[in-house]
C-alpha cells in the first residue's frame, strides 16, 4: 500500500511541475527606447496641427516684433509653446492680441539658452498661473543649458542661471532631456541633436564651462519639436543653432524617414554665404520640402534664396510674421505683411 502511495506521489509530481512551469510569469520586456523607435510597431502620426508664431520681428501694427523667437504648437488636442521670446511680456501681450489662449497651456520646450528665446518665461509663468495653476508648469530643456558661459569682461553670461532660480521659485519644474523624447502620441522633442554635418550656426564667440573644461559654446543643447504627420513630418526650431540638415536628419532616424513636409522658426542663415545657402537648399529638396517658413534669424535674403534652391513657391516658402501660422492640410498663412 505505501508503494502504491509512493508511485502515485511521482506520478502526480511530473504531470503538475510541467504545468507550473507553463504558468509562470514571464521576465517583464524593456521599454522600448525613445531613442530607437520600434519601426514595426503603430505608431500615431498626428492628424489636426496648427502652429502659430507669437514672437518674431517682422509684425503689423496689432501686434509687437522683436529679435526673438516664441510659436504655440497645436496637435490632436495637445498644446505646447515652443521659446518664450526675448521681452518679459512680447509674448503675453501678442497671444492677447491675437486671440490665443495660453493659461491651458502646461508644457513649454526652449530650444536653447539665449535670451532672445527664455526672456518671457517667468513673467508667462507668473501671469499665466493667476488663471491656471498648472500653466507653464513643466519646461523642457536640453541637456547643456544651464551650463555656465563666462564673459571674457567677468559675470554670467548665460541668462538661464538666474532664471532656474526664478522660475522654479515660481512653482515651475525643470525636466532635462539627453535625447529625444515623444511628449505625446506622434509628438517628438529631439533633445540635443548630433552635429554629424560641419553646420556652425552660432556666431564662435562664447565660451561655456562644459564638463571637461572651458570650451568654444556650440550650444549643445539646441532643439527642436517634429511632428508626425501621414503628410510627412513638421519641424519647428527656435534658432537651428544645431544646423537645419542635422535636425532634419536626427528628426527622420529617431521619428521615421519620411519626407519633410515643412520647417517653421528660425535657422539662422542671415550671415550664411552662397555656398552654405546651397548646400543647405540642395539637402532641403533631397528631403522634398514642402514648406518653410523662415522666421527670426532665418534671414529674410536666405529665405528668398531657400525658396529658390529648395524648389519651392511663394505659396510654400515665406518669410514668419508674428501671427503668421502653418496648418496642416491648408499650408501657409502669412498674413497679409509677409504674403
Amino acid at each position: 500500500m505505501r508503494t502504491l502511495r509512493l508511485l502515485l506521489c511521482a506520478a502526480l509530481t511530473l504531470l503538475l511541475v510541467p504545468a507550473a512551469r507553463a504558468e509562470a510569469p514571464k521576465p517583464a520586456a524593456a521599454a522600448p527606447s525613445a531613442a530607437a523607435p520600434d519601426a514595426k510597431a503603430p505608431r500615431t502620426r498626428v492628424k489636426n496641427l496648427k502652429i502659430t508664431v507669437l514672437s518674431t520681428m517682422l509684425a503689423d501694427d496689432q501686434v509687437l516684433g522683436e529679435w526673438g523667437f516664441a510659436a504655440v504648437v497645436e496637435a490632436d488636442g495637445h498644446r505646447i509653446l515652443f521659446d518664450t521670446g526675448y521681452f518679459p511680456n512680447t509674448v503675453l501681450q501678442n497671444a492677447k492680441a491675437l486671440g490665443v489662449e495660453l493659461s491651458g497651456v502646461t508644457d513649454v520646450i526652449l530650444s536653447h539658452n539665449h535670451d532672445d528665446h527664455t526672456g518671457g518665461l517667468v513673467t508667462l509663468r507668473t501671469e499665466l498661473a493667476r488663471q491656471n495653476p498648472a500653466a507653464l508648469s513643466r519646461a523642457h530643456v536640453g541637456q547643456g543649458i544651464f551650463w555656465s558661459r563666462p564673459r571674457k569682461a567677468g559675470g554670467e553670461g548665460n541668462p538661464m542661471v538666474a532664471t532656474r532660480a526664478t522660475y522654479e521659485a515660481a512653482g515651475g519644474r525643470f525636466i532635462e532631456h539627453s535625447g529625444p523624447q515623444e511628449l505625446a502620441p506622434g509628438v517628438w522633442l529631439t533633445g540635443p541633436v548630433p552635429r554629424i554635418h560641419p553646420e556652425r550656426n552660432w556666431s564662435g564667440k562664447g565660451q561655456m564651462q562644459a564638463p571637461q573644461g572651458l570650451v568654444e559654446d556650440n550650444l549643445p543643447e539646441d532643439q527642436s519639436l517634429v511632428i508626425d504627420t501621414e503628410q510627412g513630418l513638421v519641424v519647428v526650431t527656435g534658432c537651428g543653432h544645431a544646423g537645419i540638415i542635422n535636425i532634419a536628419e536626427a528628426a527622420r532616424k529617431q521619428v521615421r524617414p519620411a519626407p519633410l513636409h515643412a520647417v517653421i522658426g528660425g535657422l539662422h542663415l542671415f550671415r550664411a554665404d552662397e555656398k552654405v545657402l546651397a548646400w543647405t537648399g540642395r539637402k532641403l529638396k533631397e528631403m522634398k520640402l514642402g514648406h518653410l517658413m523662415g522666421a527670426h534669424c532665418t534671414g529674410i535674403e536666405a529665405v528668398f534664396r531657400l525658396r529658390e534652391l529648395a524648389g519651392l513657391q511663394r505659396s510654400t516658402c515665406v518669410v514668419g510674421a508674428v501671427g503668421a501660422s502653418f496648418e496642416l492640410g491648408r499650408g501657409l498663412d502669412p498674413l497679409d505683411i509677409a504674403r
